[in-house]
């Protein structure tokens, strides 16, 4: 087609097999879109064009994406805000004969396959490497593993004393998140080798984060989930995750840690031997 449908916050550039959805960095754009910058959706990733009043004068144009097609979608499995939906795009009411007719040539474009879910991701995911701050540790995306840093403000003594987590993108069976706007929003990691029995608390879990007050933020949080569920399904069909070099460990941060554990050995939290072994642990990092 190769025009552009410019709404608010957003532009759509209509190509032959697909659109570019390209997001303003302006102050009024959430902050969700703006970390996403733009994003390339493949006709054949979609299943249907949406076309409904918005509102205060608007009028909504929303793709829907299959399921299975986009990685963000999927995990975000339905916990976003409208205004922070990629796929929605809002027009001035007086521009609703052109949405009408741009709807009309994305549904003409669809694929046969467009009632299904499809069978692999074809949406990009934000590419590695990503990091964010949860409220008990830090989570970091090399594009290979995912790893848990724990914070001694923030940590439970059951994370303290498993320490700090690195997984395998192939030990991966699939990644869980929950909204930080929701009460127990977390980010969970779920091991292949994961027993039927529901996991316990987040917080004590050591294969996952919680998010909290400025912690986990969703323009933080999302894109990395989705970054990692990407890479673990593709793992699954036989695609080797990219190798991106693991940065140097920083020896004040082992310290700070080291101190903690000494401080929860005081405490009676830890035992002599425990002690000892994740200490050795820190130090062999350095």
């Amino acid at each position: 087609m190769g025009d552009v449908l410019a709404g608010f916050h957003a532009a759509w550039e209509f190509d032959t097999d697909s659109v570019l959805i390209r997001f303003e960095r302006g102050i009024r754009t959430p902050r969700l879109l703006q970390a996403l910058g733009e994003r390339r959706i493949p006709y054949e990733a979609l299943a249907a064009v949406e076309q409904a009043p918005g509102k205060r004068g608007t009028v909504v144009l929303r793709a829907v994406p299959r399921p299975g097609a986009d990685p963000l979608m999927d995990v975000a499995d339905g916990q976003l805000k409208e205004v922070c939906d990629p796929y929605r795009l809002v027009l001035p009411a007086e521009r609703d004969a052109l949405a009408e007719y741009y709807a009309d040539e994305i549904r003409a474009a669809l694929g046969p396959a467009a009632d299904e879910p499809a069978e692999r991701h074809l949406v990009a995911a934000p590419t590695p490497p990503l990091s964010f701050k949860a409220y008990d540790g830090k989570a970091s995306f090399d594009g290979a593993s995912v790893a848990f840093r724990w914070f001694w403000t923030g940590a439970s003594s059951a994370k303290w004393k498993a320490g700090d987590q690195r997984f395998a993108v192939d030990e991966l069976a699939g990644v869980e998140w929950r909204s930080p706007e929701i009460a127990g929003g977390h980010l969970r990691l779920v091991p292949r080798d994961a027993d039927a029995r529901p996991p316990g608390p987040a917080d004590q879990d050591p294969a996952a984060v919680v998010f909290g007050m400025g912690y986990g933020l969703v323009h933080e949080s999302l894109p990395f989930a989705a970054a990692v569920l990407a890479a673990v399904r593709a793992g699954a069909r036989g695609v080797p995750p990219a190798r991106i070099p693991a940065p140097r460990p920083d020896p004040g941060g082992i310290a700070d840690r080291i101190r903690h554990l000494g401080a929860l050995h005081d405490a009676g939290l830890l035992t002599d031997d425990e002690f000892s072994a994740k200490k050795a642990e820190l130090l062999a990092e350095l």
